[in-house]
């Protein structure tokens, strides 16, 4: 996809937070147990959040608090890198529901680092830079379910 302007990715990187989030919701809604439930419930207020602050950052709103943010280098273990793209479907397995979301992770983690590469202003940096971690933290944490969930199964 091509942009012309900051708006463009901002309001491109918006869409794409608020899918995210319907998808964390709808997967929440599809698990058994509570506490699994709960993370994908977790990852959808997070994806809202980053769409806010995207919507910040277009508008030049004061919400934008990013010297309160906790910054730290996050781990990638690269599991999903050597993982082949899921589609979503209907009852699709619970390993399956788990790539694809570590994918989606994956493959935004890599947008906002574009993003944070080509940014110029300061204050879109750090929102790149935050949010690169942000997704970097989500990528990590379904790797890390996918993983126990492959133990589980005895792989």
């Amino acid at each position: 996809m091509e942009f012309t302007s900051l708006d463009d990715i901002i309001d491109f990187a918006i869409s794409r937070e608020r899918d995210a989030s319907v998808f964390y919701r709808e997967m929440s809604s599809r698990e058994n147990f509570d506490d699994k439930k709960l993370i994908f419930l977790e990852f959808a207020a997070e994806e809202e959040k980053h769409a806010t602050l995207l919507d910040a950052l277009k508008t030049g709103s004061d919400e934008i608090e990013l010297a309160k943010y906790n910054w730290k280098w996050i781990i990638d273990i690269k599991r999903s890198n050597y993982m082949h793209d899921v589609d979503y479907h209907p009852n699709m397995s619970y390993r399956d529901i788990l790539i694809l979301a570590a994918k989606q992770e994956e493959k935004a983690l890599a947008f906002y680092n574009d993003c944070l590469n080509g940014a110029v202003k300061d204050e879109a940096k750090k929102v790149f830079k935050m949010l690169c971690q942000e997704e970097a933290k989500h990528k990590l944490a379904l790797e890390g379910m996918l993983d126990d969930f492959m133990a589980e199964m005895g792989d």
